[in-house]
């Protein structure tokens, strides 16, 4: 098991595969398996590797409490895929005459044949990677849009909403819900792609139609 080796590119890449389709990297909570390799990396993973960046970011506001979080840390060879050997810090090992050295060694050649082999399965692990089909984390979100009182036109309140538009942002059915004194909110649904729109950007699009709208709220929002 690993990364191969987390500060090269290459290592990297396996890490933002890894964290395609999970949020940390053991289990559904941050823990040491985080920390470990939280630490490994030392850096922010560059923009393009946006899994391993959104994970990067998430742990590192856990910096301070990253004592009490649950686990043992372990060696990072216990962690990610299990076709990838972890390479990170070159450590050396005593190995058996047989055994290719992949943690460096005083034999310049015997380095270069254990580079060439780290290359070739890492090389392999992402062919693999790339014939499955990437997972892209979607959420269903419903929004309560209020007017600021009952003689606002709901209908263009709602052509207003729906005339926002962005890569990963499908809008769904919506009704008219009652809120009283003869004023109706409008509420909305909305499929979005996590990586690309948030609540945030949201809240900022639907409320600039400040002649409409008085406020937005999010009602509910479940993973897909």
């Amino acid at each position: 098991m690993g990364f191969g080796d987390l500060k090269s590119a290459a290592g990297l890449r396996v890490l933002n595969d890894f964290l395609a389709d999970r949020s940390y990297i053991e289990g559904y909570v941050p823990s040491q398996a985080d920390i470990a390799v939280f630490e490994a990396i030392g850096a922010p993973p560059p923009a393009d590797l946006f899994h391993a960046l959104r994970w990067y970011n998430h742990i590192k506001s856990y910096e301070k409490q990253k004592a009490s979080l649950p686990g043992v840390k372990k060696a990072l060879g216990k962690y990610g895929p299990a076709d990838v050997e972890d390479t990170t810090g070159a450590a050396t090992d005593s190995k058996d005459d047989d055994d290719i050295d992949l943690f460096g060694s005083d034999d310049e050649e015997e380095s270069e044949e254990a580079k060439k082999l780290r290359e070739e399965r890492l090389a392999q692990y992402e062919s693999k990677k790339s014939k499955k089909p990437a997972v892209v984390a979607k959420s269903s979100i419903l929004l309560d849009v209020k007017p600021w009182d009952d003689e606002t036109d709901m209908a263009k309140l709602e052509e207003c909403v729906r005339s926002i538009q962005a890569d990963g942002l499908v809008w769904g059915s919506s009704k008219l819900v009652p809120v009283g004194y003869g004023i109706k909110k409008l509420q909305i649904q909305c499929v979005v792609e996590d990586d690309k729109v948030g609540t945030d950007m949201l809240e900022e699009r639907i409320t600039a139609f400040e002649d409409y709208v008085q406020s937005m709220d999010v009602a509910a929002f479940n993973k897909i």
